[in-house]
């Protein structure tokens, strides 16, 4: 299946930057790698948020065929891992969109943010207020850290300035959505579920995973892991490869430290196969300069000493050659083998680029594959909805949710990413119904 152009061409409308500032400080990796440990055994989990965590309503206003409120409470994860989460980010800031005249029972679904999706206007506006006129469904929409009222001073937009700042979105996410499911519970609010779109999807995926209980998960747009997203996906295009080569070429603790605590081990990881295909390989190295925020016009000499113009490196053929020699080199590359201590020879290795896109592949299935987490207590009451011709969410060389959660359910879109969010909302709305339904029948005593 191809991607879709709508995709290819709504990336480049896009021109910011990702992950300006890098990986992120080694020793918050270590830390966050840590955690992942614990969160992603859910029997490790049972006692991490007491049952009644505090949740504050402070304020509420009254529309035509619901109430609104606004909420907060203080991320748990601020006391499990203190220091880790920006001060903004401390404050998990929610709506919770209420019916006037519930229809049957009083059902209600978190929803996650996608990426951009700042306050809670998008998501209020494109799902919550259709679920209360539709099916007469509460959402709860709890605000992503990095976002809106919980966005860094100095991050720019929607863009994350670490890669270490998704994971621990990650993190604060599953412990804000136990909190809210418990809150809900005690409220007597039933039947309660997941949902989320792109980002949303993956988020409130890795939250249900350490859920002690059967629940409805709609993830829309998202895959098995964010890996792929960031390594061959559209947004690739978009991350400041060149700054994340170099910290990883000064710092060593990167490729001798970071990488020994890496867990994940499937047949997708990039333990299993030290490098993406050599098809993929040669394609990046095309577009290296592009990708890396090169100007396609301007030579590349410093990090690799070979050049490119015209938006072509020669890094490989400069250093391999042409024909065998070339395929030698890539599908000898590790990262396990043993290297020199920091040194200005490492800014000058010819496979600098693929290491950090290997890297890249380890720490993100780390901390966002779900083969990493627990499986679902009932993957029956997952409902999968995907576009076909996703760019921005490859499904290619990843394990798919089918092997991960055997018996969730896939749904498939025409389009794309973009067309999907724009057009086909209503699908997602009706895999949220239906995924409710299929909890109710099941468990009609379980509240």
């Amino acid at each position: 299946m191809g991607v879709s152009r709508l995709d290819v061409f709504y990336r480049q409308l896009l021109l910011t930057k990702l992950f300006i500032g890098g990986w992120g400080k080694p020793e918050d990796l270590k830390r966050i790698f840590e955690f992942r440990k614990i969160i992603g055994d859910r029997e490790k989990c049972k006692t991490l948020v007491p049952e009644d965590y505090p949740v504050y309503i402070n304020k509420t206003e009254e529309l035509a065929d619901c109430h609104i409120h606004d909420g907060f409470f203080f991320s748990p994860l601020e006391h499990l891992v203190p220091g880790i989460l920006p001060p903004e980010a401390v404050k998990a800031r929610f709506q919770f969109i209420v019916p006037k005249r519930w229809q049957k029972n009083r059902p209600v679904c978190i929803q996650l943010a996608g990426t951009g999706d700042h306050f809670f206007w998008r998501r209020r506006t494109l799902m919550a207020r259709p679920m209360v006129k539709e099916a007469g469904m509460g959402s709860l929409l709890l605000e992503n850290p990095y976002y809106g009222y919980r966005k860094p001073k100095d991050q720019l937009r929607s863009c994350l300035k670490n890669v270490s700042d998704l994971f621990v979105m990650g993190g604060a996410l599953i412990l804000e959505s136990t909190v809210l499911l418990r809150w809900l519970e005690r409220e007597g609010y039933w039947p309660l579920g997941m949902t989320g779109i792109s980002m949303g999807g993956y988020m409130a995926s890795l939250a249900v995973t350490n859920w002690p209980k059967p629940i409805p998960l709609i993830p829309c747009l998202s895959w098995s892991t964010a890996s792929s997203v960031f390594t061959t996906g559209v947004l690739s295009k978009a991350v400041n490869w060149r700054q994340l080569e170099k910290q990883y070429a000064v710092n060593s603790v990167y490729e001798e430290e970071i990488i020994n605590l890496l867990e994940y081990c499937g047949a997708d990881s990039f333990k299993m196969r030290n490098l993406p295909p050599l098809e993929d390989l040669l394609n990046l190295s095309e577009e290296l300069g592009v990708s890396a925020g090169q100007d396609p016009k301007e030579p590349i000499q410093s990090q690799f000493g070979g050049s490119s113009e015209g938006g072509r490196t020669d890094v490989f053929v400069s250093s391999a050659g042409d024909g065998p020699n070339r395929d030698t080199l890539l599908r000898s590359f590790s990262l396990h083998r043993p290297r020199m201590k920091s040194s200005p020879a490492r800014c000058y290795r010819p496979t600098l680029h693929l290491e950090s896109i290997s890297f890249m592949k380890g720490v993100m299935d780390e901390c966002t594959h779900m083969a990493n987490f627990s499986v679902p207590v009932d993957t029956g009451l997952i409902i999968v909805v995907q576009a076909k011709e996703d760019a921005y969410v490859p499904r290619t060389g990843v394990l798919s949710l089918q092997e991960i959660w055997p018996g969730c359910e896939v749904r498939y879109l025409s389009g794309g990413h973009i067309s999907a969010y724009l057009f086909k909302q209503n699908f997602f709305r009706q895999a949220i119904y239906d995924a409710f339904n299929r909890f109710s029948l099941k468990y009609p005593n379980l509240h």
